[in-house]
């Protein structure tokens, strides 16, 4: 090779694994291992001494350390400065640095870009009670747009975990409860989000919220068929549909052994059986938790060897905590003492390479430093975000109330979230959100009064401001009681009530929120609550009490706009429930799905229906008509081709959304099966008097279940197909038989 000649690493037209097997040839142990570490220049939380130059400064050390991914680096600072940190980085790494290998810069992304003033959308939870993955796309082209524009490359996005206990303070970043949901929704997320040169990094692989309790990270012990047929099948959509490039493994340790060195998961499972080529990387400080937290390894070296050798590609430690890079520390030194084998380390640095080659970082790693003040919170993002938020809420209960009439002129807004827009955890600084007092405000018809109390405060148990609200509820014609949770990533802020490290023993309203609901009653019934939180609530004391529920969750920066355009009547509600509503937190577990049981369903002390609110519940202003199911089979084997259709009409006098919802049941079975299963949905717009007609496929898939070698078998024998509003409210029904 000529000496000025350019390596082949460095040649856009030579294929990329050529190229990597270049570069790699070229590396010392030490750059390998440093490929393999993500961490920060500053602190996750935004602390006094922040600057830009600061994080520069430092982000420039970490690289002379060899250290080839950097996250948290454009937190903090606004869409107008920080795309020139992120060239700065990249350009020292480029230029500055013996091989010029450019790094990925990371954050999170769950509704929004963590980055200061990004667009907020709705929590993942609402996004799934939208029942939408066209609109989950839409939501995804801003949030990828605003990403790339601040020059991050990858995201620890989205959550795939399912929410099947609601106890799990984190079920607010979770699609819901059911696997077909949670997979909709997360290849949209996916597919959308590395469409803008972003990585995805669905999390956290796998059964991350049900640990015993409730409890986030939590040792389980699944069966692998619970495993394969409930917790699979949304990570293996994810690579298998979406070609997700990342994966972050759970906290969690399964029957034992913690998922960051689970060789049976991330290579048997993950890269053998469903083809993943992407990179593996740990939930925050995983590789030093096996030794400090979970001891199971005796030492760092120890927890560095296993994790390396199961697959786990890379050491995350971002501060705080303890900053401990493992994996830059102890794998040169394992390498060399014969320890572990060479080929473990290479190709873990092969796959991370292989995605900073095919993003092209390695020919232009920089962003136009405009771009990102231009795009960001633009009319059009925020937009987005008020129909995501329209789209979200669930109306619970409504006795006639809602719409609000044109004959309300005195409207009471009470209680300790009327003045906060509660965007949840995950949530950027500066999301110039409104609040659901501002929207009300804003929208209300000229003349119409709009008095507020706090009421009391979210989490203390101080009634002195029970007579005020009282007062002002007595005089009006209804209170709106703004009641829920709180939840925020910077963990610990003084009114979080769940969310990362906020799991909950109790589901019923945080505080003396209840004594102040039925206090407002008794001064007026004419009382609709609207909840901001992340997951279920229990309503037992109070359901029974007031005429109106609205779940609006954790909405994004349009909350308060969203809300006022539902209580008065410019938009008609139609989101559904992803996950069950129980009566009592005593029951749970409890989700839609079960499979049949040897004796009563129910509870001595709650007799008959369990749930206050199923799995796909949610009221409308209109009413639906369901008729003419019909149902056509065709081909036989793997080709078989199950076509179900059905015609839903409006009914009412208003235009409205349905979601129709379509179950299956394997009436008998050798192995016992969920007595439902949903296997499709499609939300559709209907104006009054519109009739529908809307058509689902099923395939060979949808009717096998796993065998006792967990190979998928199609057994002959008679399926229940349901059509309906929600997992329990089934329009239409029909029995056939599959093969025999």
């Amino acid at each position: 090779m000529k000496r000025n000649a350019v390596p082949p690493y460095k040649n856009p037209k030579l294929p990329i694994d050529r190229r990597v097997a270049d570069l790699l040839k070229r590396m010392t142990l030490e750059e390998k291992a440093g490929q393999l570490v993500s961490t920060c220049p500053v602190s996750q939380l935004h602390e006094p001494n922040y600057s830009d130059e600061l994080v520069i400064t430092n982000a420039k050390k970490l690289i002379d350390q060899g250290i080839g991914q950097i996250g948290v680096a454009v937190r903090h600072a606004p869409p107008e400065r920080g795309p020139r940190i992120a060239n700065e980085i990249q350009r020292y790494a480029r230029e500055e640095t013996r091989l010029g290998i450019p790094v990925l810069i990371q954050d999170e992304c769950v509704h929004g870009c963590k980055a200061n003033g990004s667009t907020m959308f709705p929590q993942s939870i609402a996004l799934a009670a939208t029942w939408n993955p066209a609109l989950m796309e839409r939501v995804v082209h801003v949030i990828g747009q605003e990403t790339r524009a601040r020059g991050l490359n990858q995201c620890f996005s989205p959550t795939l975990n399912l929410g099947r206990d609601p106890r799990c303070g984190r079920v607010e970043e979770t699609y819901g409860e059911d696997p077909h949901l949670v997979s909709r929704m997360g290849v949209a997320f996916i597919r959308t989000l590395q469409s803008h040169g972003v990585v995805a990094t669905p999390k956290h692989f796998v059964a991350n919220f049900v640990g015993d309790g409730g409890r986030d990270s939590h040792p389980v012990h699944f069966s692998e068929r619970l495993l394969r047929e409930i917790y699979f099948p949304a990570f293996r959509a994810a690579v298998e549909e979406a070609g997700t490039h990342s994966m972050m493994v759970a906290h969690t340790a399964l029957d034992g052994i913690p998922c960051s060195n689970n060789r049976w998961l991330m290579h048997d499972i993950v890269r053998q059986e469903w083809g993943f080529k992407g990179f593996i990387v740990p939930d925050n400080t995983d590789v030093q938790k096996n030794f400090a937290v979970h001891s199971q390894a005796d030492s760092y070296a120890q927890s560095v060897q296993w994790c390396i050798e199961a697959g786990l590609d890379t050491d995350l430690s971002w501060p705080p905590p303890d900053p401990r890079l493992c994996y830059l520390e102890w794998l040169p030194r394992l390498v060399r003492a014969g320890k572990v084998k060479q080929r473990f380390l290479d190709e873990s640095v092969a796959r991370v390479l292989r995605i900073k080659f095919l993003l092209g970082l390695f020919e232009n790693p920089y962003v136009d430093e405009n771009t990102a003040a231009e795009i960001t919170q633009t009319p059009a993002h925020r937009a987005v975000a008020l129909e995501a938020a329209l789209q979200s809420m669930v109306l619970l209960k409504n006795d006639g109330i809602l719409p609000l009439l044109p004959t309300v002129r005195r409207i009471a807004v009470i209680g300790p979230s009327a003045t906060k827009a509660r965007l949840g955890g995950y949530t950027c600084e500066n999301a110039r959100a409104v609040t659901p007092l501002e929207g009300l405000r804003a929208r209300a018809p000229e003349g119409v009064e709009i008095q507020y109390a706090e009421g009391c405060r979210l989490v203390d148990s101080d009634r002195s401001g029970f007579e005020e609200a009282a007062r002002i509820a007595a005089g009006s014609d209804v209170a709106i009681l703004f009641m829920g949770n709180s939840s925020d990533k910077v963990i610990g802020q003084p009114e979080t009530t769940e969310g990362e490290r906020h799991d909950r023993c109790n589901l019923d309203l945080p505080g003396v929120q209840e004594d102040l609901i039925l206090e407002v009653v008794h001064a007026n019934p004419n009382v609709v609550v609207v909840l901001q939180n992340g997951s279920a609530v229990t309503m037992r004391r109070w359901i029974n009490r007031v005429r109106g529920v609205l779940e609006a969750w954790y909405a994004g920066a349009e909350c308060g706009n969203a809300i006022a355009k539902i209580l008065f009547g410019d938009y008609n509600p139609a989101g559904r429930l992803p996950l069950t509503f129980p009566k009592y937190t005593g029951q749970l577990p409890l989700y839609y799905n079960p499979r049949p049981h040897g004796r009563v369903a129910d509870y001595c002390d709650c007799r008959g229906k369990l749930e206050e609110f199923e799995f796909g519940f949610g009221l409308s202003y209109t009413t639906f008509e369901y008729s003419g199911l019909n149902v056509r089979k065709q081909g036989s084997g793997k080709a078989l081709k199950v076509r179900v259709t059905c015609a839903v009409k409006n009914t009412g006098s208003r235009a409205g959304d349905e979601v129709v919802q379509l179950y299956l049941r394997d009436c008998y079975s050798r192995i016992t099966r969920p007595i439902r299963e949903l296997k499709r949905f499609q939300r559709i717009s209907l104006v009054p008097g519109e009739t529908q007609k809307v058509s689902f496929t099923l395939g060979w898939d949808d009717f096998a279940y796993l065998d006792e070698q967990m190979k998928p078998v199609l057994e002959p024998g008679d399926f229940k197909l349901m059509v309906g509003a929600s997992s329990t409210d089934i329009r239409l029904e029909k029995t056939i038989r599959i093969g025999g």
